[in-house]
């Protein structure tokens, strides 16, 4: 079935450093004090732990207790949940991002470009693919923090509907954040969501937030706090993906490439 609506909840939180249950509980409570019916709720990047390198202190496996926490919580609440945690699998760490269906099916994308600044490449292994998940009609490409530096890798070559960041995007670069989510929404007529997290880190890492939305022409949706924490609820539209792409068609000068 094909929704023309998808109504989003974007989770603008702190984090509990390396501290699953903990984080479980806080976002059990947050997602639970939804009172409006939505389709999708996003968590941050490494909404379990922060963004650690000892992944070891707090990974799971695919059946573990935050897997079997959000499929409970996902079919209560008849939405999809995504954001990214620590999986362990095949004696490989990943940054993975789950996105879990009411119906409990899961998909998953593995964080391609691992953030070299902070030794992540060494202690985490990247992903190779892109995942186009499809919910409700809509077809969403969700990626990680760094990838959103990356415009080659998001390149809407799926005709994908929405483009989904979920990140630990610190204060000392968030203008790069906002700045090119919207352009990420520009560039491949699509919605772009980022939902980052708040708070400071034990390695007094501040965050500040700026989740946002924009719409195919880089018109911000969201008009979020900065350093608080909030949920915000959007509508996306397919008439405004329809629309703009049948009467701008800049995607169909897209160039051709293929990645190695």
């Amino acid at each position: 079935m094909e929704n023309q609506e998808l109504k989003v909840a974007l989770i603008q939180t702190n984090l509990v450093w390396e501290h699953p249950a903990e984080n479980r509980l806080q976002l059990d409570q947050k997602i639970k004090a939804i009172s409006t019916s939505v389709d999708l709720i996003v968590l941050p990047e490494m909404f379990t732990s922060g963004f650690t390198m000892n992944p070891a202190q707090v990974a799971e496996e695919m059946e573990g207790e935050t897997l079997t926490w959000l499929k409970k919580l996902a079919k209560e609440k008849n939405a999809a949940i995504t954001g990214s945690l620590v999986i362990t699998e095949h004696g490989n760490h990943y940054n993975r991002s789950i996105f879990v269906l009411p119906s409990g099916v899961v998909e998953t994308y593995d964080k391609r470009h691992t953030f070299t600044l902070a030794g992540e490449h060494e202690v985490y292994t990247a992903g190779a693919e892109k995942n186009i998940i499809t919910y409700k009609g809509w077809k969403i490409c969700p990626l990680i923090c760094y990838d959103l530096r990356f415009p080659v890798w998001a390149r809407n070559v799926e005709s994908y509907d929405v483009l989904l960041y979920v990140a630990n995007w610190p204060k000392p670069r968030i203008s790069a954040w906002d700045a090119l989510l919207k352009a990420r929404a520009i560039e491949n007529m699509s919605y772009c969501i980022g939902v980052n997290r708040v708070g400071l880190d034990a390695n007094s890492h501040e965050y500040p937030g700026h989740c946002a939305a924009y719409d195919v022409l880089g018109e911000k949706l969201t008009s979020i706090e900065p350093n608080t924490e909030e949920t915000a609820i959007i509508t996306l539209t397919k008439s405004n993906i329809e629309t703009y792409r049948n009467k701008l068609k800049f995607l169909d000068d897209k160039d051709a490439f293929v990645l190695s």
